[in-house]
């Protein structure tokens, strides 16, 4: 188990990276994406910041929560599990999926609700897979 101290150097060293990454981003993106993390931190008291896969992303004890993105035309939260995506399923109609991903448009407003459902219920997948 990795010492506090090591831990806390890499949430240092996350926070920074995730600055320089939103700072890289076109101001829209870096808009859109602050908000989303603003939600996730709202929804899940206690995550701690990580980067990893070359974007910022959430831990919540000890496990990944999600990494979001920004891309060209969209952003993406991941990873978005099969069973997420069932309890959601009427919620994430007419947005672009894949295996593991949910992409939302640029340009349109944070879906605010839906990314605090989200975050909800993959905080609530983790803490079962403790058990």
């Amino acid at each position: 188990m990795p010492s506090s101290s090591s831990s806390a150097e890499k949430v240092k060293q996350a926070k920074a990276q995730t600055r320089a990454y939103l700072a890289a981003l076109a101001p829209q993106s870096r808009r859109e994406l602050k908000k989303v993390s603003t939600l996730i931190r709202a929804a899940a008291p206690g995550v701690t910041e990580a980067f990893s896969y070359g974007i910022p992303g959430f831990r919540l004890d000890g496990q990944p929560l999600f990494w979001y993105a920004a891309w060209k035309t969209h952003w993406s939260l991941y990873p978005m599990s099969a069973s997420i995506r069932r309890a959601l399923g009427d919620a994430l109609e007419g947005y672009e999926m894949s295996k593991g991903t949910i992409r939302f448009p640029l340009g349109e407003p944070v879906p605010a609700t839906l990314v605090r459902r989200l975050v909800k219920a993959r905080v609530a997948e983790i803490r079962a897979n403790r058990k």
